[in-house]
C-alpha cells in the first residue's frame, strides 16, 4: 500500500483541510516524490517548497485514488471527473487548485 504523508484523517486520503465524501485523492509532489493529500499538507510538514509538474511529464503516474488506492497518470486524472478504475468520482472543486501541482505551457 502506499504511504500518504501529511494530515490524513482517513485510509481515503481526506485530510484536516480536504474530507468530504469526494476529497479521494493523494498527488505524488515532483519535488520529493511522496504522496500527500493536499498542498496545504505538504506546506506543512515537508522541509522543502513544492514544485509543480511540468506538461511534459504529464505521463507519470502521480495521482492515487484513495478508494482503490490504484495510480494514475497526471494527464489521465486532468482529463478525467473520477477514477479510470473503480469509477469512484472526484472533486470537481480540485480544479481550482491545479495551479499548485501541474504547470502549464507557456504561450
Amino acid at each position: 500500500m502506499r504511504k500518504v504523508l501529511g494530515r490524513a484523517v482517513d485510509d481515503q486520503t481526506r485530510c484536516v483541510h480536504y474530507r468530504t465524501d469526494l476529497d479521494i485523492v493523494a498527488i505524488r509532489f515532483r519535488c520529493c516524490g511522496e504522496f500527500y493529500p493536499c498542498h496545504l499538507c505538504h506546506a506543512e510538514t515537508a522541509d522543502h517548497a513544492a514544485e509543480v509538474w511540468p506538461p511534459g511529464e504529464y505521463g507519470t503516474d502521480a495521482i492515487l485514488c484513495g478508494v482503490c488506492r490504484c495510480t494514475m497518470s497526471i494527464r489521465d486524472y486532468l482529463e478525467a471527473d473520477g477514477c479510470f478504475s473503480c469509477s469512484a468520482p472526484f472533486n470537481p472543486g480540485c480544479r481550482l487548485h491545479k495551479h499548485l501541482y501541474f504547470g502549464t505551457e507557456e504561450s
